[in-house]
């Protein structure tokens, strides 16, 4: 079983210098030396064809040296060349280094040479091998929710491997996403667009430019106040391609982003909801605010999954409930029948991670024992094999928050889901999961089983 990382040891303070990112901002050469990058071999093979040519004009030197006798200015050009001014010994160690500074020198200028009609070769090439090569042999990890909480959960793990889907719920109806549901008939992306910023390459730039909102007063074009840029993206991709699940696959691509960020149903969800006093109230917005909930449903009832969410499920090493709002965005993601039985039948490791903290209206009061309960009330019992829980209670909390940390009040039946607890929190922020401590837990936990478990593949999670 995992073993905790306790607040304040060196364990948990490692989480977030260890990632990859932090490795290349600290040294790009050892980057280059990592396993995975798919270089040193060649590197290693010019290295050896460059020693023999060298070993063959030493060759060639030595046997002039002592078998032709050279006129007086030839001899002593000689000379100097066969560094015979030196001690033995020491004649090999300025070769050595020159060789050694001359060979790297050339053979970045040559490689960004070849790359130069691809791109621009300005950035650091070791960052596109690495992702291109390194990551992609990550584990396949699927990421189910919406909210903050999904985004801050892909930006810790896009450091660890590209394999990455995020399935997003479709049943936001308020802000700017409300009102183009409203106006163009399309599901809503605002969920879609945050994560799609969380795991663009040139991100936090990409999320600035996709999450900057144009003013309601906006002169040039009014109608595009109160929208976000990112949503009016998605929007007029969508129109473009004719199909709003081609939209935001096209999205994907155009923004580079690691791995794919796909909607959980390719139509717009209405969620419903059922208080504990008997009445019914409708729409995720509204029922972001409510308390005593009892059950939630959503219309229309027959919907299909995507086609990418099923197939990636399918194919998942490792399938991640959370962390985000339990009600709003977590479950309706799973109360599509596709979704849910996907995950029920999947073979991958299955973790929830619960959030961190309740949330003033949906989740008020709750600890982790409602938390799962709902869970398991909406999605069916033994849905999952793992429940990641933060046990860090020390986080600084907003001035005038209403919300509590999750109580730890819950005990696994003896053939329940194995309970792991770390320190995931994000210090500054009692609200949030740190995004590099929640994805070091999780592939930590995955490495933990795949090495018990024939059905998980070992990747890559370094």
């Amino acid at each position: 079983m995992s073993q905790p990382v306790r607040p304040g040891t060196d364990a948990g303070r490692r989480g977030a210098s260890s990632r990859p990112g932090a490795l290349l901002r600290g040294g790009r050469l050892r980057y280059w030396l990592m396993p995975g990058i798919g270089v040193k071999r060649w590197l290693a093979l010019v290295l050896v064809g460059e020693l023999a040519l060298a070993l063959a004009g030493a060759f060639v030197l030595k046997q002039i040296y002592r078998d032709i006798i050279l006129p007086g200015p030839l001899e002593g050009v000689v000379y100097v060349l066969t560094l015979q001014f030196l001690p033995y010994g020491a004649r090999a160690l300025p070769l050595l280094v020159a060789g050694i500074a001359v060979f790297l020198v050339a053979v970045v200028k040559l490689v960004h040479t070849l790359l130069l009609p691809f791109g621009d070769p300005s950035g650091p090439l070791v960052e596109v091998i690495y992702q291109k090569r390194y990551l992609a042999r990550g584990p396949r990890v699927v990421a189910i929710g919406g909210g903050t909480g999904l985004s801050a959960l892909l930006r810790g793990l896009k450091e660890h491997t590209s394999n990455i889907t995020a399935v997003v719920t479709v049943a936001d109806d308020g802000g700017s996403s409300g009102k183009l549901r409203t106006e163009l008939g399309i599901a809503p992306m605002g969920d879609i667009r945050n994560c799609i910023a969380a795991l663009a390459d040139a991100e936090p730039l990409m999320t600035r430019l996709l999450q900057y909102r144009f003013p309601d007063d906006h002169p040039p074009s009014p109608g595009v106040g109160g929208h976000s840029f990112g949503n009016l993206l998605i929007a007029a991709m969508s129109a473009i391609e004719g199909d709003f699940e081609e939209g935001v696959r096209q999205s994907n691509r155009v923004l580079a982003v690691r791995g794919q960020v796909v909607p959980a149903a390719p139509v717009p969800l209405t969620l419903h909801a059922r208080l504990v006093d008997g009445r019914e109230i409708h729409g995720q917005s509204v029922i972001a605010r409510a308390t005593g909930i009892e059950r939630v449903w959503v219309t229309p009832s027959g919907v299909r999954a995507t086609r990418e969410v099923v197939d990636a499920i399918a194919e998942a090493d490792c399938i991640v409930l959370g962390p985000g709002s339990l009600y709003t965005s977590l479950l309706p993601s799973l109360l599509i029948p596709e979704v849910r039985d996907a995950v029920a039948t999947s073979r991958a490791l299955r973790c929830y991670v619960c959030n961190v903290a309740t949330q003033v209206g949906e989740t008020e009061g709750y600890g982790l024992a409602a938390h799962i309960a709902a869970l398991e009330a909406h999605a069916g019992a033994s849905l999952v094999d793992v429940v990641l829980v933060n046990d860090n209670f020390l986080a600084s909390r907003p001035e005038g928050d209403l919300s509590e940390a999750v109580r730890l009040d819950w005990v696994p039946p003896r053939a329940g889901p194995e309970v792991v607890r770390r320190a995931v929190v994000d210090l500054g922020n009692a609200h949030r999961h740190d995004s590099a401590l929640l994805a070091a837990a999780l592939l930590s936990i995955y490495q933990d089983h795949a090495r018990s478990r024939p059905s998980l593949r070992v990747a890559n999670t370094a």
